[in-house]
Formats: C-alpha cells, structure tokens, sequence
C-alpha cells in the first residue's frame, strides 16, 4: 500500500478528500490513499489539522505510506482533510529561506550546509565553515533578501537521478528526485514544502551564529516569525528606553556607562569590605579565647552573604597568628576551613573526609577549604566535628 503524497506536486493545497485504507491503535492510527499532511522528514517539522474533523497529532513517513496519529479513532471509508494553513505557510517560508540562504552563502563564501533544522520557534543550518566573520553574516542575510525582493519563482520538477545536472549538493538517491529550484540561483533535490517565489518567503534575519564541534550554526528566523521577532525586539527596546528615559538609538551608551559605573562601584566595595573586613576579624580574633595549644578557633555564621565574602574574611583573620577560621552559609549550605600558616595545620586534608562522611563534598589547599553538605541540616554537624578536629 503505498501513500500519494499531494503536498510533492502542490504545497499550497490545504484541503482534500481521500479513503482509509488502514487503520491501527484502535483507529487512532489511520493510513490513507493519498494525504496532504506532511509527515516530519529533512529537518521539516509535520503538518497539523483534521481528518474526519479529528485533529492530527503527528504524520509519520513510514517509507511507501504516510501514518496520521489522531486525538480519536477514525472510522474506515472516505474522509476529508484539513491542513493547517497558517504552520503550513510558516515552515514553506522556513524551509524556502533556507534553501535560498545555503545557495547564497555557498556562491559568495564556497561554504556547504551539513545538515538543518526547523524548530518551533527559529531554524538552523549547519556550515561546513572554521568560523563566519559578522562581516560575512551581514552579506549573506543583505545578498538573500535581495534575492526575496527580486521574487525569483520558486519551482518544483521531478528528474531521474542520473542525469539530474547542477544541484547544490549530490543526492546519493537513485531513480526519480523531487528538485526545488530558486531560478538563476540554486537547484536541491528535496522533498519539503516550499512557496511559489521567494517574494513570499519575506525577511530572512539571521539572529545568531556559534560554534558547534567543528562547524559553524546559523540561527534564522523567516516571513511572519521574522515580523513577529521584529516587533517583539523593538518593544523590547522600548521599554528599555522608556524605563531609562532614554532614546532606543542611546541605549547602547547608557549601557557602557553604567557597566563603567558598575565597575567603579564593584571597585568601591572591595575597597570597603576589605578595610571592614580588618575590624570584623580584629573583633572575632580577640572575642576567640585561644584553646590549650594557643590557637583560636573562630566559627562565622553570618546571616546573609556569599562565598567570596566568606572567603575575604577567612583570609584576613587568619592573617593573624594562631588562627583557625569556621565559616558557614546556609545557601547553599556550604562549610569554609581556613587556618594561619603557624597553626600546623592542612585546611584540605581535615575538612575533605569530613565533608565526605555527611555526603558532601568539596577540599582545598593547606591554608584554606571548602565544601559543600546535602542540606542546611549537615552544617551544624560539620562545623562541631571540625572544631573537634582544630581543637588542641
């Protein structure tokens, strides 16, 4: 039983009447004499709608027939269908850009597309490519929407595949290919949705490029999604502006001066902490009476802070002779063992096996340690059994 497929000669085609020849899942798995629905292949995601006035959940190519899977069954015979128009439509402008988009980047930059994806929200393709300048990025989006604005047509042929001549990239198919070629521009044997010229495929943006193992990903975004994408950034701007009461073109300044402003104040701060700092552990060193053996063993539990507080004080209280600092911060709970270098002992060696014995985690060096415990719960523990170990 094999399924005609409608979408190869006419993607434009959202309704049709066809027979059930097959059915499984207890009807909710239905195979018909010839479909609409595109079934997910090449990268392209599948059609959506209803059979029967069932919505279609998924369409799966299954080599010779096409499965539709149903919200309900569907009983035998004939039946109508509905495509969804509208994500139809948006994957023909995706899958149609980025066509146009390899062929541009292939003839100005010599660059191959490994692989695409369409996803729900943007499209990818795959470079065969070291890296790709901005430079080169701004050219190729500039070169494609050229080419939208020149609504070259679009058009779809079926050639065998031995003397099928100037596609893009060799097919390893044989018989009969599906070709879509953008006229006086490319030739790629394909069997996805695409629109009837490139004037409908719209804006092409190219929002993104990164480095993937050793190839380079475009992210892109066509049509309506590049509209919608469009107005969603300008708000976006707006907003920003508005909230600085500024104008979208000054926002890009605004930004550097308050990064500059920010790291003034970071600077300001250090400065403030590490001069505070000396009173805290001067207090904290002489509220510790020392132990038999002369060290002082200061356990700091502050309220609220960060590691790299916690770690600024430990250092300079144990600037001071004899000193064992005990910190702890319940988020995320997390024990810090530091010790002067004249009180003999190794921060890392002590605290690791304790930390491991409460199923945590965590070591360090010989004048400072840290770690990490499962729950807040474990640091009380840690910090009495740490205090046992650094007690004379």
């Amino acid at each position: 039983m094999t399924t005609e497929r409608l979408y190869y000669t006419d993607s434009y085609l959202a309704s049709f009447s066809a027979t059930v020849l097959d059915r499984g899942d207890e009807g909710r798995r239905v195979y018909l004499d010839r479909t609409a629905f595109y079934p997910t292949s090449g990268g392209q995601p599948f059609d959506t709608g209803t059979l029967g006035g069932i919505r279609v959940l998924d369409v799966v190519d299954e080599d010779d027939r096409v499965a539709h899977l149903l919200e309900a069954p569907l009983p035998a015979g004939p039946v109508s269908g509905a495509v969804d128009w509208a994500r139809r439509f948006d994957h023909m402008q995706q899958h149609t850009g980025q066509h146009l988009l390899s062929a541009v980047v292939a003839e100005r930059f010599g660059l191959e597309t490994v692989s695409v994806h369409f996803g729900p929200v943007a499209a990818t393709l795959d470079l065969e490519a070291a890296t790709l300048s901005p430079e080169q990025i701004r050219e190729a989006e500039s070169c494609a929407n050229v080419v939208v604005t020149e609504n070259r047509p679009v058009s779809v042929s079926f050639e065998e595949a031995a003397t099928a001549a100037g596609l893009r990239k060799a097919s390893d198919r044989t018989g009969l290919l599906r070709i879509v070629t953008i006229a006086e521009l490319d030739r790629s044997a394909c069997g996805g949705t695409h629109v009837r010229a490139t004037g409908e495929i719209g804006p092409i943006l190219i929002r993104r490029a990164e480095r993937v193992k050793k190839l380079v990903r475009l992210e892109f975004i066509c049509g309506g999604r590049a509209v919608r994408r469009a107005r969603s950034d300008f708000d976006l701007l707006a907003g920003m502006a508005t909230a600085a009461s500024t104008g979208i073109d000054d926002i890009p300044s605004l930004l550097e001066r308050l990064r500059n402003d920010l790291k003034l104040a970071d600077s300001e701060r250090r400065a403030l902490e590490e001069e505070l700092n000396a009173f805290r552990a001067r207090a904290l060193y002489e509220a510790a009476p020392p132990d038999r053996t002369g060290r002082r063993v200061i356990v700091h539990r502050p309220a609220i802070g960060n590691v790299e507080s916690l770690r600024s004080l430990a250092n300079t209280v144990t600037a001071l002779p004899g000193a064992v600092f005990l910190g702890a911060l319940a988020t995320p709970p997390t024990v810090l063992l530091a010790t002067s270098p004249d009180s003999g002992l190794d921060a890392g060696g002590i605290l690791k096996p304790i930390l491991a014995a409460l199923g945590g985690r965590g070591g360090g060096q010989a004048r400072q340690a840290q770690g990490t415990v499962p729950s807040e719960a474990e640091i009380e523990t840690a910090l009495t059994r740490l205090a046992s170990a650094v007690s004379g």
